[in-house]
């Protein structure tokens, strides 16, 4: 329990860090926050045009679809939120500074993880989380108990944010690249903005276990329609479980293969 509360203390001390330098640029907060607002109306209008002009989308109505890409935001606005630091690791690899890291008394997951707090997610966040409450009560079928499971379903989602960002990490220290490979991440994480479903095989089946952004994306949304089997539930536990071990092991891997500054 000391160590978790230590823990979180020093978390907290890198997030108050990482607000005292965003604040330092509030013209780019404010272009910022603008320019994630108009991208995320511009899709949302492009959903719901899309999705009123033929009815239904591989059976969902307009409100589902909305929720599906209600659920992606909320997950993708948690992790740039609670994971940005990594965008940065790349600096720390090629100047030496991960040696000064690594030799610290706590985990480097503290610093180079989530040790950048980005807040301008959090101004998005209330929003996003508003239009899903409300779209979710003005959708009909919805019991207390698929509600439950959708929000497991999406801190299992997140878990599994975590071992991609843990794998980027890793491979930053291998290949000294991070910029690609994140953006590659986010890149393949935007195809679930919508239902999975609408992929053919064998990609619905790559980026739902191989790659699991179905089990990110669309789970949480299937399992709130009373669309998912207790054996998908089951599955994507087990999956985000597999995943973030995978990534874990990767990491240690790296760390073996580091050679520290002008090795």
């Amino acid at each position: 329990m000391s160590n978790s509360i230590r823990n979180l203390k020093i978390f907290l001390l890198f997030s108050k860090y990482s607000i005292k330098s965003l604040l330092q640029e509030r013209l780019g907060i404010v272009l910022f926050t603008l320019g994630k607002i108009i991208r995320f109306a511009m899709f949302f209008f492009f959903i719901y045009i899309l999705v009123a002009k033929t009815s239904t989308l591989k059976g969902y109505t307009t409100n589902q679809v909305i929720i599906f890409y209600l659920s992606f935001n909320l997950v993708d606005t948690l992790s740039q939120l609670l994971f940005r630091e990594v965008y940065r690791f790349r600096e720390l690899v090629v100047t030496g500074e991960l040696d000064g890291v690594l030799i610290k008394p706590y985990h480097p997951f503290l610093r180079v993880l989530v040790g950048g707090v980005d807040f301008l997610d959090a101004i998005l966040l209330g929003p996003y989380i508003a239009l899903t409450v409300y779209f979710i009560s003005i959708s009909t079928g919805i019991t207390l108990t698929s509600l439950f499971t959708y929000i497991l379903l999406l801190m299992n989602a997140l878990a599994i944010t975590v071992g991609f960002h843990i794998a980027v990490l890793a491979l930053g220290i291998v290949t000294t690249n991070v910029d690609h490979s994140i953006m590659i991440y986010r890149d393949v994480t935007s195809l679930g903005r919508f239902p999975i479903e609408i992929y053919r095989e064998p990609l619905r089946w790559i980026f739902t276990f191989l790659l699991p952004v179905g089990i990110m994306m669309s789970f949480p949304s299937q399992s709130l329609f009373g669309l998912l089997s207790i054996q998908g539930i089951i599955s994507a536990f087990v999956v985000s479980t597999g995943f973030i071990t995978c990534s874990l092991f990767f990491w240690r891997y790296a760390l073996r293969k580091y050679q520290s500054w002008g090795g």
